[in-house]
């Protein structure tokens, strides 16, 4: 396996970006999201999303396959003045511990070096994704929002302080 880290640029790796977006959501929160909510989670909705969003996005590519995608810029808001964030990381279940999602990020957070820290978004009950995060350095700062995505879920804020 040799993987690509590069930026979205093509149709076939926005199409390949929405596939990979609508198959990791139902893959990784099969357990912590309700089966209603994931089933209106489709691949046209994700295909439009690409669309929407095109800007700020990497894909890691397996030969010509998308695997696995990083959307990344400036914070969403003022509340952490300097910060840059990764708004979304997903790779294939099939591809998970092999580094791809290693890649993705280290490619993203050089794309935020100007920031001095860069802050995601988790599900709280994500365990798998904290601790990949973790390894990456990013540590919960402690702040936590409710979102809905068909019950109300707690997600935490990490940081990583450079």
């Amino acid at each position: 396996m040799a993987v690509l880290v590069k930026p979205m640029e093509t149709e076939d790796e926005l199409t390949g970006k929405a596939y990979v977006h609508w198959k990791a959501w139902h893959e990784a929160y099969r357990e912590l999201i309700p089966a209603d909510c994931l089933d209106g989670f489709t691949l046209d909705r994700c295909t439009a999303i690409a669309r929407r969003w095109p800007d700020n996005l990497l894909v890691a590519k397996d030969g010509d396959r998308v695997i696995g995608f990083c959307g990344y810029g400036a914070y969403r808001d003022d509340s952490l003045p300097d910060t840059g964030e990764i708004f979304a990381l997903y790779i294939l279940r099939e591809y998970y511990g092999t580094g791809a999602g290693a890649m993705l990020m280290k490619e993203a957070l050089g794309r935020l070096s100007r920031y001095s820290s860069a802050a995601l978004w988790v599900l709280a009950d994500n365990r798998r994704a904290i601790r990949f995060y973790e390894k990456q350095g990013f540590v919960p700062d402690g702040t936590e929002q409710t979102v809905a995505l068909g019950k109300p879920l707690r997600e935490i804020r990490m940081i990583l302080r450079r």
